[in-house]
């Protein structure tokens, strides 16, 4: 199956931030990239496994641990 990528724009967008995030990331060598040239590209493989990387998982609270008011 071959990976789609996508434009700096495209993960913004997908993201919901400015261009100015995913640019930031790909300084910092936080997300794997591409360089076509002068071109960055970042597969959406790539953006799957930052996004899953990065999702924090709620807290399960035990019955026993909350209070009640008294």
């Amino acid at each position: 199956m071959a990976d789609r990528y996508l434009t700096v724009a495209q993960v913004a967008e997908l993201l919901g931030t400015t261009e100015r995030f995913p640019r930031r990331l790909i300084a910092e060598r936080r997300i794997v990239f591409v360089k076509v040239g002068r071109h960055v590209r970042i597969p959406e493989s790539a953006l799957n496994a930052f996004i899953e990387a990065h999702t924090v998982q709620p807290i399960g609270y035990r019955r026993s641990s909350l209070r009640r008011a008294a």
